[in-house]
């Protein structure tokens, strides 16, 4: 069902009412700066407000503009980043930074298309910039409109197939209203944050409650439609925090794999989840192992299970003194453990660190 002429008006006067009424309070709505907005939408794709604020807050304090960010190292860029995961965006930003700085003058573009051919801006982030910073007539998707519109319209498309993020997308175009773009974005952004939200919404106080086709038919918790879920593969970690004297050995990942230039320690990865007993007859360990001397086992198998979107991480760390460096561990780095925290390591690595940390 779609509304008409008359109706998508009523539509909009409604949504921005409420917004007026009970829209959020937020930095980055104070401001028109798009490298600010830019920032802040990149944050919040995958993480909720109440945890990406003083995330926002200390990455922009560090990289308040687009050239601070262009000039600086990935490595400090990662570091600030640690803690939201998806590191590619981070990394994704600092090259958008400097492709601004090189191509641009470093000058945020201001044309949909522009903003458009940077490294890691999509559609939706690309709308989100062009109308929150110059109100500019273009409509934000992301996973709070498609629920509201898929709710309140009754669609059962597929948001996740093709033919669904078309079919929203022009919808969502239809529905804007252009003589206030950035107004009406954040309404409706806001109105599947607060109101429409996944689970157990507030239909009962919601002002779209008497038009909504999924209140009405009993479909509130089968809308929006999703094609299918992605497949969650195991992972199995063994960490080894090698310690020789005051330090531990640490290394990049440098592959095109996930934590991509995230430190960690020497890894043997296998293909179930084995114990120490198991590891330490496997070639990798012993080759890893060889010519150190004396070893000690000061902490074996500390487990965690980390969730990714589309992997599971079992992974155990082993503490473990050695007498020497052989040539093999000389080529990993060797940091003082009082410099750990310096370098930037996934949310597993920092788990670890605090747990062990607080046991001393």
């Amino acid at each position: 069902m779609k509304p008409d002429g008359e109706g998508e008006i009523q539509w909009r006067e409604m949504l921005e009412d409420w917004y007026q009424k009970h829209g959020r309070e937020l930095p980055w709505r104070e401001t028109k700066d798009p490298y600010l907005i830019w920032i802040s939408e990149v944050i919040l794709q995958q993480t909720r407000v109440a945890q990406g604020l003083d995330y926002f807050r200390r990455f922009v304090e560090r990289f308040p503009d687009v050239l601070s960010l262009a000039e600086a190292k990935e490595d400090e860029v990662l570091k600030y980043w640690q803690g939201l995961g998806y590191y590619s965006r981070a990394r994704n930003l600092h090259a958008a930074a400097r492709d601004i700085r090189d191509r641009f003058g470093g000058k945020f573009p201001e044309t949909y298309e522009a903003v458009r051919s940077l490294k890691g801006i999509g559609e939706y982030t690309a709308a989100a910039i062009c109308s929150f910073a110059w109100d500019q007539p273009y409509a934000v998707v992301d996973g709070n409109v498609y629920r509201v519109l898929s709710r309140v319209f009754g669609i059962d498309i597929p948001i996740d197939s093709p033919k669904g993020k078309k079919f929203f997308a022009d919808f969502a175009g239809q529905l804007l209203d252009k003589n206030q773009p950035a107004l009406y974005n954040q309404a409706i952004m806001d109105f599947g944050a607060v109101q429409c939200v996944p689970k157990s919404p507030a239909c009962l106080f919601c002002p779209l409650r008497d038009r909504c086709v999924a209140l009405a038919t009993g479909q509130i918790d089968r809308l929006p439609v999703k094609e299918g879920k992605t497949v969650v593969k195991p992972r199995y970690f063994n960490y080894f925090h090698i310690r020789y004297g005051e330090n531990c050995l640490l290394v990049q990942r440098t592959a095109k794999d996930i934590w991509q230039n995230l430190y960690e320690f020497p890894l043997l990865e296998t293909d179930e989840d084995k114990g120490l007993e198991a590891l330490v007859l496997l070639p990798e360990f012993k080759h890893l192992f060889e010519n150190v001397g004396e070893i000690e086992i000061v902490a074996p198998g500390v487990s965690f299970k980390h969730i990714l979107s589309h992997r599971i991480i079992y992974a155990r760390f082993y503490e473990i003194k050695v007498e020497k460096l052989s040539t093999v561990l000389q080529r990993y780095l060797l940091v003082p453990e009082v410099s750990f925290e310096k370098y930037a390591v996934s949310r597993l690595m920092s788990l670890y660190w605090e747990q062990r940390e607080n046991k001393i």
